[in-house]
Formats: C-alpha cells, structure tokens, sequence
C-alpha cells in the first residue's frame, strides 16, 4: 500500500476548483502520468460516474477505470481499479482567502504479485505527487473565473 499526500494552494474559489476537478476526465491536464482519461458514461458528472483512465508510469503503460465515490462541494474522491492494484484519489478543497486550499490525498493499493513492489515504489509516487501540485496548480490557475 502506498499513501502519498500534498497540501498546496490555488488562486480559484472552491467553487471553481471543484467544478473542474469533478470531471475526471480533466485528469489529462493535472495529472502527469495520465495519457488519456475518457467519460464512460453519460449525463452530468454525479456519485457513480465512470472513466477510463490510460496512465504511463515508470515507462509502462496501465489502465485503470475509474468511478465518482464521493462529491460534497468541498470533497471529491475516485477510485480507480484494475487486476493490479485499486488507486483512490481523495482531493479536500478549503477556502484560503480568495484561493482554495487542495489537500490530494492518493492511495494504492496493489493486489497479488503486484503488493512485493510496494517497498520499491513509494519513492516513485512520492515524486509524481510532487509533479502533480505543479501541474495541478498550472491547470486550476488557468481556469476562467466567472
């Protein structure tokens, strides 16, 4: 299992963070390793609503579909599973002045074989959560306000 944890600041109200980060599909923006992220369902971003997420990590290609658990206006948290591992992405947005704080929460758990490379890959995703606070923060920080 791996947990890796940011608490950053964006210069967007809560409500606009929350709004783009609903749809997971925008993970192709923020996120570093996702090469695609697609809706597999229809109708408004809701409780329940699916992607299809295609990721490049460490030089290899995984794909994980991905579901809504979670939507509060200040709490938004996917899950993510394949045969390999379930990935949970829990993302708390609190008002910081004009700005939102984001606390990204990320936490893998490996199934089967995959589990013996948890010791070895904390260090990876610790430096991919890294990369996410820059990318995520580039991506909000260029949203419209209205």
């Amino acid at each position: 299992m791996v947990n890796v944890e940011r608490r950053f600041t964006v210069d967007k109200p809560v409500g606009v963070v929350a709004e783009y980060l609903k749809d997971f599909a925008n993970a192709e923006q923020w996120d570093p390793g996702t090469r695609s992220c697609v809706r597999t369902d229809s109708g408004p971003v809701q409780v329940g609503s699916t992607w299809h997420n295609v990721s490049e990590f460490k030089g290899k290609e995984t794909e994980l579909d991905y579901r809504l658990d979670r939507m509060e206006p200040n709490r938004l948290v996917f899950v993510g599973e394949n045969k390999t591992a379930t990935s949970t992405d829990d993302l708390t947005l609190t008002p910081a002045g004009s700005g939102t704080e984001v606390t990204y929460h990320a936490h893998i758990v490996f199934h089967g074989l995959a589990k013996v490379a948890d010791p070895f890959l904390k260090s990876e995703f610790e430096k991919l959560g890294d990369e996410v606070v820059e990318s995520m923060t580039k991506a909000v920080e260029n949203l419209p306000v209205s």
